[in-house]
């Protein structure tokens, strides 16, 4: 028993390793701009950049679109699959796990060939169509996240009970919809809604091939042409990510302990 918990308790601490050394490294390093001392140095040149704050707010302006956009896709998508039509589930299962198992470098080449400036549909023609393409992309890349986040939450509920009541006193599908359903599924929103964050910020096939300033490939650039603001730009990445896995969890939390609304 001593012996398994021992083994347990090692592989943790191989495993903390693997990512913690690492992520200790690149903040040390980050730190060493000012030769002979720790400093802030290469931060407030990151921060000082105009060009990191345009690609940065940019990036965040396309995660908040995607999460709108794709939260009023996935949700009525959902509810009606598990209320109207349990048969078509596996297919619509199979769709949302397709951007898993198709490159993304394939799909934006598809895109590319469909909606470039000689087809029917031409986006990539301006920069507003360009910006819409960029947005589709991310919701197709965060599908099976956002998806599979609303689905769990819908499980927590009988959708069934609730569309009935509400029916029942007259409700439109509208009402039942963003009154009813909504709010029994947030904590599924918001949990998918942080993935789609943290998927947006450091997304780079996309919008490097789209030709969008976004925050992936502005950190490709610097990578390539400095030393220490790489390593400061890569905490600052690491620090939304982790923020949006510990916003994740709390909202998680949250979800358990709410009872349902009727």
């Amino acid at each position: 028993m001593k012996a398994q918990r021992l083994g347990a308790w090692i592989a943790v601490v191989l495993g903390a390793s693997y990512f913690v050394i690492p992520l200790i490294g690149t903040i040390e390093f980050s730190l060493r701009m000012r030769r002979g001392e720790y400093s802030f140095d290469a931060y407030e040149s990151v921060f000082s950049d105009i060009q990191f704050r345009e690609t940065f707010g940019y990036s965040m302006l396309m995660a908040l679109l995607t999460i709108v956009f794709g939260m009023l896709l996935v949700v009525p998508t959902a509810y009606w699959v598990r209320l109207r039509l349990p048969q078509m589930r596996p297919v619509v299962e199979f769709i949302t796990l397709l951007p898993l198992v198709i490159p993304a470098i394939v799909i934006v080449f598809g895109y590319l060939r469909m909606y470039n400036s000689s087809s029917y549909l031409p986006l990539t023609g301006s920069t507003t169509g360009t910006n819409i393409l960029l947005v589709f992309s991310y919701i197709t890349l965060s599908l099976p996240y956002m998806y599979r986040a609303v689905d769990t939450a819908m499980r927590a509920i009988d959708v069934r009970t609730l569309t009935e009541a509400a029916e029942s006193l007259g409700a439109r599908w509208t009402t039942i919809l963003f009154k009813c359903i909504f709010p029994n599924v947030m904590s599924g929103v918001l949990s998918g809604a942080f993935i789609t964050l943290a998927i947006v910020m450091g997304e780079f096939t996309f919008a490097a091939l789209l030709n969008r300033p976004a925050f992936g490939p502005y950190l490709q650039l610097v990578g390539a042409n400095k030393a220490y603001e790489p390593s400061a730009l890569a905490v600052i990445a690491f620090s939304i990510t982790w923020l949006s896995m510990g916003l994740l969890n709390l909202v998680s939390r949250f979800g358990k302990a709410a009872p349902a609304k009727a």
